[in-house]
């Protein structure tokens, strides 16, 4: 069997600002969500595609906004955008999906934790991360566990996620503490840039590691004192950065891999598939 665990907060972003606008009876604007909920449909009715889940970041913040105040906020969504994530969920419910809506955790952390689980089951061929985004690349393995951009088609396996940041998957937090990640407020390690970065850790792998001075350094690197310098100043924050980063596989979801086996829509989805104008959903997913 096969898994797809879906970022359903990145597919809501996604269908936001692709899908045309569109508002309900009552003035409210549903347009994503019923943009998401055929996106899903038909990734339920693709072949091979027989366990999946939906992860939501129900809450934007997080665990992680406690550790450091400049973390993600939902500041800054738009309203229209936001008012839509709680009937998003409803709509992947109505569509029969296991859906999981984090609060205290981030919707990266469920998937991390269930690809762990399903990856652990010898019935499991592979473990799909249906999200482009660069923070699951820690979460690859081999052949078995990959990143899955459903917009591009692309598929990453290990070898490919390391082709893409050049370093391994287990660096990557070490990676993002470095450079940064920007979507989720990491501002990184002054001076550090992608091509530094993947040099240094493809050589020591963990920040650790990293000699403080850089005539210990066996790699050539532009600029080595003053990447050296600038981690040695500022090491703890970049052990901070590397914790947001790192992805947690301990999220307490009750489900099990048979759990997330498609067995159909629930008796809700004719009522919502109404509401958001979606009606053929009802029919195609009957068949």
């Amino acid at each position: 069997m096969q898994v797809h665990l879906v970022d359903g907060t990145y597919e809501l972003f996604r269908m936001f600002y692709g899908a045309p606008s569109s508002t309900d009876a009552e003035g409210r604007e549903i347009g994503a969500t019923r943009a998401l909920m055929r996106n899903l449909a038909a990734l339920v009715r693709s072949d091979g595609v027989t366990h999946v889940a939906v992860a939501f970041d129900t809450v934007i913040e997080s665990f992680r906004n406690a550790l450091f105040d400049g973390y993600k906020t939902g500041a800054g969504i738009d309203p229209a955008l936001h008012s839509q994530f709680p009937l998003a969920e409803e709509a992947c419910r109505a569509l029969g999906l296991v859906t999981w809506s984090m609060i205290d955790f981030e919707a990266d952390d469920a998937i991390a934790t269930f690809a762990a689980r399903a990856s652990a089951d010898p019935r499991v061929t592979k473990v799909f991360l249906a999200s482009p985004d660069k923070d699951l690349l820690q979460c690859v393995e081999g052949t078995r566990v990959v990143q899955l951009d459903r917009r591009k088609d692309v598929v990453l396996d290990e070898d490919g996620a390391r082709e893409k940041l050049g370093v391994e998957p287990a660096s990557v937090p070490d990676y993002l503490a470095l450079v940064g990640d920007t979507a989720d407020g990491i501002p990184g390690v002054p001076r550090w840039g992608a091509k530094g970065a993947a040099a240094v850790l493809a050589r020591w792998k963990h920040l650790d590691a990293i000699p403080d001075d850089a005539r210990h350094w066996d790699v050539k690197v532009r600029g080595a004192d003053a990447l050296a310098e600038s981690l040695r100043t500022h090491r703890d924050a970049a052990l901070l950065y590397r914790a947001l980063a790192t992805l947690r596989r301990d999220v307490p979801l009750a489900e099990s891999v048979d759990d997330l086996a498609w067995r159909g829509p629930d008796a809700t989805l004719a009522d919502v598939a109404e509401r958001l104008g979606a009606t053929e959903l009802v029919t195609k997913l009957a068949r």
